[in-house]
């Protein structure tokens, strides 16, 4: 028989399978030992892991999911590795114990690099189209020149169930808008959980790619490693060389569980066929096709069990994390520490928020190639619904400032992949209402990168959301959605008040290598409802930053002892409430007002000293008052601050129904205004 692969291939690839298949027996023997943590293992999937895994070169990304531990193998990882995830180890390599079995980040430079990915099935497949869209960019705009041989390409591995999910189409789609430079390598062995493919899909992940016009697919049988290797290889050639996506359909076998804790014996029925699909004596079979004899093969599998026990035990005696470890990374360092530059230069004009926001953004586009900016509608041909991104695409081209279909949960998880190959992505949602589609990834992928890969992934981008009543925008258009976004740890969170904060807040958000969201009132954008004038600012410097978790006293009053005082605690909005209704009640020498500017970090200190001080405090919000962030900062000051108060910390936010409505009288009747902070001044000051 002609042998289409080399005997080095064949002898790597089942040394791989054999290794992974010992991995799993030893998992199975050991199974109470092991199954404290869930893991799930690559049994009957190991050859089309292998073939992908023995092909991709150290400048390629992968984003494996939880049952391609064949993958990490072939990649170069080892069993003692894997193990360290297993058993949630101190020294395991991924995440220093913090996280599954098989749900790698990786940044050795010998080997592909793996972003962190979560569980969330199928949410792996956005990030992994956003670094192929991060190549794309690099490249059409020369900031790389990679040789057709030797050019890198992101292979994202998936469940066939996983494809039924909404934000695979999204992905799928900007590949093939694009043309993108993307395996989709999809694992198909007809399960979900206990679900199988005829419940629950329409069509399998080959038919479905179909329907995207540039996205090309082919199915093969998973379980030959030859078809697997040699079909990988082509296609592998084509997106190197072509710069364009493709999907892989591999039909396999699952002859494990599904995970050590949902056992294939409660709900399987084909177990038996399952069987007879077995990778493992194909490929041994191919092997004496080849010139192996029985002896050698014997071989590598006896010396791949041994690794194998040799690993485990050096794994089990490896050390656990210590307590301490819990609170490492959940933000990378920042040099951004120190309000710094011109905030008032002289000579300089008053500007409305929203251009100080927009000449920020120039300012760092203008210095920065890394840094581009994409949504929906910033296009050359709008600039954005509030004008917000205005002239950018002109200045900076379609390729740095563009477009993207409606798809928010893209262009928030795309920032993963951005992020990973040195771009610094500045991102938005139309308006704040339009975010929940997109907090699945800012959420599982966005938030937790840095945490989750113990420090090598932190996500650096700007998510900007214009939020807040204005104007009638009514139920899909008002809300306030800060206390949803607050309780993601591991997010830093503007809300400023006026331009020149929103502008240094943008410079330091830039230069942080942390995930930020940025909140902007669209109510002040223009300084055009009554009583925000103050929102206009002059236009800071260039140079000019402001560090988050640095709130502003902007309205400070000496500690006095023959009248009562208030310190309000408030941001955005709030701001201009709680200042307007202080000078309305001639009260200025009164009512020290504190402007947040950050929601996380919080400067608490500042807060603490200014109750402390005035005795009794107001916490001013937008949204609801029930529930929100702003109740957990009324109890954080009512706890520390006990012992000086005069009064119980109060708070003032919108009335709690499910939504602002249309109306005007009634968008008025929900929300504050200054004439209702007037009136809980009055009655805490009363109290």
């Amino acid at each position: 028989m002609e042998r289409k692969l080399s005997r080095e291939v064949l002898e790597k690839g089942f040394k791989n399978l054999v290794t992974a298949k010992a991995m799993t027996e030893l998992y199975e023997e050991n199974f109470k030992l092991v199954s404290k943590y869930v893991h799930a293992t690559s049994r009957g999937h190991e050859v089309i892991q292998t073939a992908i895994g023995m092909q991709l070169l150290p400048q390629d990304y992968a984003f494996p999911y939880y049952r391609d531990d064949s993958m990490l193998l072939a990649i170069g990882m080892t069993p003692y590795d894997l193990m360290l995830q297993v058993l949630a180890k101190k020294d395991d390599p991924f995440s220093g114990g913090r996280t599954y079995y098989s749900h790698p980040s990786l940044k050795d430079d010998d080997k592909p690099k793996i972003p962190h990915q979560s569980s969330a099935t199928g949410m792996q497949a956005i990030p992994a189209t956003g670094v192929a869209m991060g190549f794309w960019y690099n490249e059409v705009e020369k900031l790389s020149t990679p040789s057709k041989e030797e050019a890198p390409f992101v292979v994202c591995s998936l469940g066939d169930a996983s494809v039924t999910e909404g934000e695979i189409a999204e992905a799928f789609q900007m590949a093939a808008l694009k043309q993108l430079p993307i395996l989709y390598l999809v694992q198909d062995n007809g399960w979900d959980i206990s679900a199988n493919e005829e419940e629950t899909r329409a069509q399998n992940a080959a038919e479905y790619a179909a329907g995207f016009h540039g996205l090309e697919a082919v199915s093969i049988d998973g379980t030959d490693f030859e078809e697997s290797y040699t079909t990988l290889q082509n296609v592998i050639k084509i997106i190197r060389e072509e710069r364009r996506p493709f999907l892989v359909h591999a039909k396999v076998p699952l002859l494990n569980h599904h995970t050590s804790g949902v056992r294939m014996e409660f709900y399987r029925d084909d177990l038996e066929e399952a069987r007879s699909r077995d990778p493992y004596p194909k490929m041994k079979e191919l092997l004496l096709d080849s010139s192996f004899s029985e002896g050698d093969i014997e071989a590598l599998e006896k010396e791949a069990k041994t690794v194998v026990e040799n690993h485990f035990k050096e794994a089990l005696d490896a050390e656990d994390p210590s307590p301490e470890d819990l609170f490492t990374h959940d933000f990378a360092p920042t040099t951004i520490t120190e309000e710094k530059g011109e905030r008032s230069p002289e000579g300089a004009e008053k500007v409305v928020m929203v251009d100080c926001a927009l000449f920020a953004i120039e300012e760092l586009m203008a210095k920065h190639k890394e840094c581009l900016l994409y949504g929906q509608d910033v296009g050359g041909r709008l600039g954005g619904v509030f004008r917000e991104a205005a002239t950018l695409a002109q200045k900076f081209g379609d390729n740095r400032v563009f477009n993207t279909p409606i798809q928010e949960a893209f262009i928030v998880g795309s920032t993963v992949g951005m992020s990973a190959v040195g771009l610094k992505p500045i991102v938005e949602v139309q308006f704040a209402d339009y975010i929940w589609p997109g907090l699945n990834q800012l959420f599982t992928e966005v938030s937790r990168s840095n945490y989750l890969s113990n420090g090598k992934w932190p996500v650096s981008m700007i998510l900007r959301v214009p939020i807040g009543a204005y104007g009638s925008g009514g139920p899909y258009h008002s809300s306030s959605v800060e206390s949803i976004v607050t309780n993601i740890r591991g997010l830093k969170i503007a809300y400023p008040s006026n331009g020149a904060d929103l502008k240094g807040l943008m410079k330091a958000a830039y230069y942080d290598p942390n995930p930020v969201v940025i909140f902007e009132h669209k109510g002040l954008y223009w300084s055009k409802v009554k009583g925000t004038k103050g929102a206009t600012s002059i236009e800071p410097a260039e140079d000019y930053v402001l560090p988050f978790g640095k709130a502003w006293v902007l309205q400070e009053i000496w500690p006095q002892e023959e009248e009562e005082t208030l310190s309000i605690i408030t941001y955005g909005m709030g701001v201009h409430w709680a200042y307007n209704a202080s000078r309305e009640l001639e009260m200025t020498h009164r009512i020290e007002i504190i402007d947040l500017r950050t929601l996380h970090p919080l400067d608490y200190d500042t807060m603490f000293k200014s109750v402390k001080k005035c005795k009794k405090c107001l916490v001013v919000t937008e949204e609801p008052s029930n529930n929100g962030f702003s109740r957990g900062l009324q109890g954080s000051i009512q706890e520390e601050c006990f012992q000086e108060l005069d009064a119980p910390v109060m708070l003032i936010g919108s009335e709690n129904m499910p939504a602002i409505p249309l109306n005007s009288i009634l968008e008025e009747t929900m929300i504050p205004s200054t004439e209702k902070v007037k009136k809980k001044i009055e009655e805490i000051l009363g109290y």
